[in-house]
């Protein structure tokens, strides 16, 4: 009897415990409902007139799964393409198409500040790109503004004009070895390319190492030293011990996963990785990122007697709002920011201006010109002053920019007042992110590669509607930083090394999106100039 009172007992905790189970589900459920429904019905006659998928107009979780998978921009852009100018992609986001938007958006006194996106960028304390607060913006970037003006970069080319020259040397060296050791993707005729001295390999790989190695040491003092090895490793500080981890890997995860928490409902944020074990990961990456940056910190704060004027020491005389020095908290949050942003950002851009030139052969054909009658014979480092006015190179650079934007997720606001653009009214406190350039997403000519369009008469004309560092008070503050690496990087490259594809019949390169739109690799075939 005794055996049969527990177990009837149990079964009773069981159904007792079932049935609280299905209240709660029915209760969540009921509620989650009302609240979709209710915020769905506040904004029926809001902007329920832009079209969009269904299911976007009720959660973000249609904009959240599209981002994990790294196809947004290419999602967006087809909605764009069907729908127009705008685009419903969430409950209170809308993605918008067009030039005359931009100044609404992104201008200087519109009042729009940074959506929750960015709180999924925070690590170890709010810095430049990701505080919301537009007083500690203003104060940061009046700390950091100095550091990147036209006049403050020239200081940095020594340091750049030194790392192209490691990178040359490498890869001199890769270009006189055998085929067999970088090519893992036999494209060609291996052995006719040998006879004409032509080496394959997948060249975003040193870009990668290039970018690193170059903010590496603008902003710690040091490279990593990736060129030299060519290997993506990196110190990581962690629980006090230093590991050496793959940086390049750690920063594509990290941009990844925080775009994808950016874009899902703020309340599934912390759970995801109970459902997915690729947050997880993406977690781990944001926690090892911010070790490297801190590991980089740590080694040039106890080096003593530095005179270098880089990054990092221009950091360390910012104050905070007391007057204060930064703490070592900002300053690894600061620090961090510039890794990311001139990393990765550098690489993707580089890469793509020299597919696209390759790609083209008439173009290709034209920028060399260009090169050989402004720059000599001289194949080492050319110079920002020498390659800055080059008015091919630069239209070269602008379409790149234009067709591959190094962020086509879009950048998203808060809209303070309902604002007018071209009788469209856009409601208070949505958000409002503007995907790729307008006249990109609007043409079906927009993705013809054609830098002529850069020295036609209407050129200024497209200008209003090219805006790849943003504009406003928020834009990429590294602007004049990363055009002179971009100039200097692939003017040096072209002038030094012949360049073709191993496959002259690929449309495009294959990308990710994560918070930036990566080339998945870039095949190539190069040696070294005979002329």
């Amino acid at each position: 009897m005794m055996t049969l009172r527990i177990l009837t007992s149990c079964s009773c905790d069981v159904e007792v415990i079932l049935t609280i189970l299905e209240y709660s589900i029915i209760i969540s459920l009921a509620g989650i409902s009302y609240y979709y429904i209710l915020g769905y019905s506040w904004n029926k006659h809001q902007i329920n007139h832009f079209p969009g998928p269904f299911l976007a107009k009720f959660s973000r979780l249609w904009l959240g799964y599209h981002t994990r998978f790294g196809k947004r921009y290419q999602i967006i852009h087809e909605l764009h393409q069907k729908h127009g100018r705008f685009v419903r992609i969430a409950p209170n986001e809308l993605s918008i198409a067009d030039p005359d938007a931009i100044a609404v958006v992104l201008g200087h006194g519109t009042g729009t500040t940074k959506s929750k996106f960015y709180d999924a960028f925070v690590a170890i304390h709010r810095g430049l790109f990701n505080t919301r607060d537009r007083a500690d913006h203003t104060r940061k970037r009046k700390i950091i503004s100095s550091t990147f003006s036209q006049k403050s970069i020239l200081e940095f080319e020594p340091y750049i004009a030194d790392t192209l020259a490691c990178f040359l040397r490498k890869m001199d060296q890769v270009a006189a070895e055998p085929n067999s050791v970088h090519d893992h993707k036999p494209q060609s005729d291996s052995k006719e390319d040998d006879d004409e001295g032509w080496r394959i390999l997948d060249i975003l790989p040193w870009f990668n190492y290039l970018a690193f190695d170059i903010i590496g040491d603008l902003a710690f003092g040091e490279r990593f030293g990736m060129i030299e090895r060519g290997v993506d490793i990196a110190g990581v500080e962690k629980e006090g011990e230093v590991l050496y981890l793959p940086a390049i890997q750690i920063l594509n995860e990290r941009g990844e996963f925080s775009a994808t928490q950016g874009s899902l409902p703020a309340g599934l944020r912390p759970y995801m990785k109970y459902i997915d074990p690729w947050f997880s990961r993406g977690a781990a990456s944001v926690k090892n990122l911010t070790g490297i940056a801190t590991n980089q910190v740590n080694l040039r704060l106890s080096q003593t007697g530095q005179s270098r004027k880089d990054l990092l020491a221009r950091l360390q005389t910012g104050q905070d709002a007391d007057g204060n020095p930064m703490g070592k908290d900002e300053l690894i949050a600061e620090a961090l920011t510039q890794l990311i942003a001139g990393s990765d950002t550098t690489s993707n851009s580089s890469c793509m201006i020299l597919w696209w030139a390759i790609k083209h052969p008439n173009v290709y054909q034209k920028l060399m010109q260009e090169l050989d009658e402004n720059l000599g014979t001289e194949a080492g480092v050319v110079s920002y002053a020498d390659s800055k006015d080059l008015k091919y190179l630069n239209a070269c650079i602008n379409e790149t920019l234009r067709i591959h934007s190094t962020s086509s997720i879009g950048l998203p606001r808060i809209l303070p007042r309902t604002s007018l653009s071209r009788g469209t009214s856009y409601p208070r406190d949505w958000f409002a992110p503007s995907p790729l350039s307008p006249s990109t997403m609007m043409r079906k000519s927009g993705f013809t590669f054609r830098p002529e369009r850069w020295l036609e008469p209407n050129a200024k004309d497209r200008e209003k509607a090219f805006e790849p560092f943003s504009c406003g008070p928020r834009s990429c503050i590294g602007r004049n930083l990363a055009m002179m690496e971009l100039y200097m990087i692939t003017a040096t490259i072209l002038k030094r090394y012949e360049f073709a594809l191993p496959d002259p019949n690929l449309a495009e390169l294959e990308t990710r999106e994560g918070f930036l739109r990566k080339p998945l690799n870039c095949w190539v075939k190069f040696k070294l100039r005979s002329d």
